[in-house]
């Protein structure tokens, strides 16, 4: 069994020069056995990169063996090399490591692009908190990059059959935008009573009629005593923030 290099310390030497990304990708490989009868085994890509990735698999072929990837949620087809088994290097268990005969992204569809798009985001806010960039740009880079990983993985996990119907869809996007708008009004609040907001301010009046429709249509849903309760909360006096910015969760709890 090969064994990975090692540092003057001691620790394991990276061989790859491209970074592999986590992904969950069922696959069907098919290869050729040692008697020449086709063989077709389940398979799922747990950490891939353009040029190959490893393989989660049961049963798996000869080391050096030519196979034939299909990607089951695309029905995109791939010829790829045997790198690697269990009993061949160390670290890899329970499955092969796979090289592309031609390196290739887009086989593995969308999943891997989105996993690298949100690794250069990450990269990019690094380099902005380096530059001084405004701290309030700076979270609002944040939030819009935290709002594109979740849409992502939403997009993958209905890839996948996690999310089957669409009103798990519906319900997901309306929690979500409920959310978003709730932050959005309390940092309006916040920019209001810091005095950055003036009668002067672009969208101010559109802003107002938007708010009221939202606010005529949401009262119709609730009950007599539901209205009654916000009605009383409203003349208490409190501050008109004090549930705080929202999270995710807050939002799916609902």
């Amino acid at each position: 069994m090969k064994r990975r290099p090692t540092a003057a310390d001691g620790s394991k030497l990276e061989r790859r020069k491209v970074t592999r990304f986590p992904v969950t990708i069922p696959l069907e490989v098919s290869w050729k056995g040692a008697d020449g009868v086709p063989v077709s085994e389940e398979a799922v890509a747990r950490q891939v990169n353009d040029h190959g990735g490893l393989l989660e698999m049961a049963n798996y072929p000869d080391l050096g063996s030519r196979v034939m990837l299909t990607n089951l949620l695309s029905a995109d087809t791939m010829e790829a090399r045997v790198l690697a088994t269990p009993n061949s290097r160390e670290g890899v268990s329970q499955g092969i490591v796979v090289e592309l005969v031609s390196a290739d992204e887009s086989f593995w569809g969308v999943n891997l692009q989105m996993k690298k798009a949100s690794v250069e985001l990450q990269k990019l806010e690094k380099s902005l908190r380096t530059h001084n960039v405004d701290l309030r740009l700076l979270k609002e880079f944040r939030d819009g990059v935290d709002y594109m990983q979740a849409i992502a993985a939403s997009v993958q996990q209905r890839r996948e059959g996690h999310i089957e119907r669409d009103e798990t869809v519906d319900a997901w996007l309306v929690g979500e935008r409920m959310r978003r708008t709730i932050n959005f009004c309390l940092e309006v609040i916040t920019d209001f009573d810091a005095g950055r907001i003036t009668e002067d301010t672009k969208g101010l009046a559109e802003l107002l009629e938007s708010v009221e429709q939202i606010s005529q249509r949401f009262r119709s849903l609730l009950t007599p005593d539901n209205s009654r309760n916000m009605r009383e909360a409203g003349m208490s006096g409190q501050e008109p923030s004090p549930v705080g910015r929202r999270g995710r969760g807050d939002s799916r709890g609902n």
